[in-house]
């Protein structure tokens, strides 16, 4: 099909041309040759008369015009992608589908175990890509290189449906033998302890980093991780504090030596979000499996308060 005497197949090139800038990977991408990707290319420069990926060294760098055409193209293969996709209806018994989700290993070791868990037992034919969470990460959602998002509200888009996923509490993790662990929190011994933080690996902060902001609370940070669950391992045989989701240091009561301290003044709690792009709203698979990871949600909620992850080797002070 040809629109303006371009031929719209190679919209889809230029799209995969300007993401990965890489002939040999926009090809893989693509399932083609790379000599067919290289005339796609060539094509594709007599069309609009420019270079659009440019070498430089061992890189290419998008041309002016390239680097303009990248967003609105983007949301042209988007719309066309969640029509393609979008079927009338959907049977999860049946489904080959694979669902690309962007979450924390926050969720990763909360909900998303049970989520599996729901699927397997109502699609197991379906397929499951975790993407690690970042900077803006409905970006993501609007490049369709994931379907859905499971962030804290704070970091989700306006411009994009959301859902309330759970709420969380943040209490504060010590060793069980430190000093901290027999005594009531305060705001002097939270400035004064050094604190194990998780630092986004892109930058940015962390919701808890977040809270004390808001608070003006400039704590002292001696050791960072990429990772949520690491934090209350890390603490272990130090006076330091870690400021860690409740529910997720509730799942890690087996492994004992940590103790839950209440914060010196309530601090927000995390408001999970589930969003996805507005364009896929209507995209009844979509619908389903955002569904199971509410439900997910709700019965890890349950599980926790019900005490079936168990409190062995813990010990919680003001809880």
């Amino acid at each position: 099909m040809r629109f303006k005497n371009l031929d719209l197949n190679l919209l889809a090139a230029l799209d995969t041309l300007i993401r990965v800038r890489n002939v040999s990977r926009a090809a893989e991408e693509m399932f083609i040759t790379q000599s067919a990707m290289s005339n796609a290319l060539g094509r594709l420069r007599d069309y609009f008369d420019d270079p659009l990926l440019i070498q430089v060294g061992r890189a290419m760098e998008l041309s002016p015009l390239a680097v303009s055409l990248e967003e609105p193209l983007r949301d042209i293969i988007v719309r066309i992608e969640a029509a393609v996709v979008s079927t009338p209806s959907f049977a999860p018994e049946e489904s080959t589908r694979r669902i690309k989700l962007i979450v924390s290993d926050y969720s990763l070791h909360t909900v998303m175990p049970v989520f599996l868990q729901i699927l397997a037992q109502k699609a197991p034919g379906m397929q499951v890509d975790f993407k690690p969470q970042q900077n803006y990460p409905h970006l993501l959602l609007e490049r369709g290189e994931a379907d859905l998002l499971i962030a804290p509200a704070v970091f989700c888009s306006a411009s994009h449906p959301t859902e309330h996923l759970l709420e969380d509490e943040i209490c504060c993790v010590v060793d069980a033998e430190s000093p901290l662990a027999h005594m009531p929190m305060t705001e002097a011994a939270l400035l004064a302890a050094g604190h194990v933080v998780m630092q986004p690996p892109n930058g940015g902060e962390s919701f808890a980093q977040r809270i004390c902001g808001q608070f003006g609370l400039a704590i002292r940070v001696e050791a960072s991780t990429f990772s949520f669950a690491s934090l209350p391992l890390l603490i272990r045989g130090t006076t330091r504090i870690a400021l860690v989701q409740r529910s997720l240091v509730q799942s890690m009561l087996g492994l004992g030596g940590i103790a839950i301290i209440a914060p010196p003044f309530p601090f927000p709690p995390l408001q999970q979000s589930l969003q996805w792009h507005s364009y896929r709203t209507r995209d009844p698979g979509l619908a389903w499996v955002r569904a199971q990871i509410l439900e997910a949600a709700t019965m890890f909620r349950a599980s926790l308060d019900s005490g079936e992850q168990g409190r062995q080797g813990i010990q919680a002070v003001n809880t």
